[in-house]
């Protein structure tokens, strides 16, 4: 069985033109394209879903509130898909959940690897986007109250806000890539966040989710 994939897109053409790239595939599989928010969140609530890919502005219910209603009501991984890189999108997307935020105009082997690469357990953010998100957030110059974390968690923190992997936080730090994810696990407990990139909004954002 090949990863279960829903699209969500308002635009008839950028849906069916997905439907068939990523349906000449024999990894994926289409289980359900829709053309808002709503119609999502209810096909994820019956049907197993692996991933829905989610366009932002749609009617009914635009993607980011459709991140949060399926994060909370189901097990499906959402990756945001569309043309907007605004930071107020992203920042909310992430808080909600979703598992990556791709721009339309990657080529569809990127949107491919995406969506491997979060069926695998990873989270997808396009550079220019990442940047995006980094200026926006450091622009607010908010503080990170550091009573719950040491040292090390906030240099972790401050690295994974920059964009570095586990190993090139261990490379930075002169740790082992393990102790680097026990850090980084600990943070998650800490804080209750599931995934590195609410991990860099948090610290950007001064401990806000």
């Amino acid at each position: 069985m090949g990863i279960r994939l829903l699209i969500a897109d308002d635009d008839p053409i950028v849906r069916e033109g997905l439907r068939m790239i990523l349906g000449m595939d024999e990894q994926f599989e289409i289980v359900a394209c829709v053309e808002n928010g709503l119609q999502a969140v209810e096909f994820c609530v019956k049907h197993q879903v692996d991933i829905a890919l989610l366009d932002v502005r749609m009617p009914e219910m635009n993607g980011v509130q459709a991140v949060k209603e399926i994060c909370s009501k189901t097990k499906t991984k959402p990756l945001i898909l569309t043309t907007f890189d605004d930071d107020a999108f992203i920042i909310e997307a992430i808080r909600n959940g979703a598992r990556g935020y791709l721009l339309k105009s990657n080529t569809p082997e990127k949107i491919k690897d995406a969506i491997r690469m979060i069926h695998g357990g990873n989270t997808v953010m396009q550079d220019t986007v990442l940047n995006t998100l980094i200026e926006g957030l450091a622009n607010k110059g908010s503080k990170l109250d550091r009573s719950l974390f040491s040292d090390r968690d906030v240099e972790i923190m401050d690295l994974i806000s920059k964009g570095l992997s586990n190993k090139e936080i261990a490379k930075e730090l002169y740790i082992t890539e393990g102790t680097t994810a026990n850090y980084i696990t600990s943070i998650f407990n800490k804080t209750g966040l599931e995934h590195r990139t609410q991990i860099a909004i948090f610290y950007l954002n001064g401990g806000k989710r």
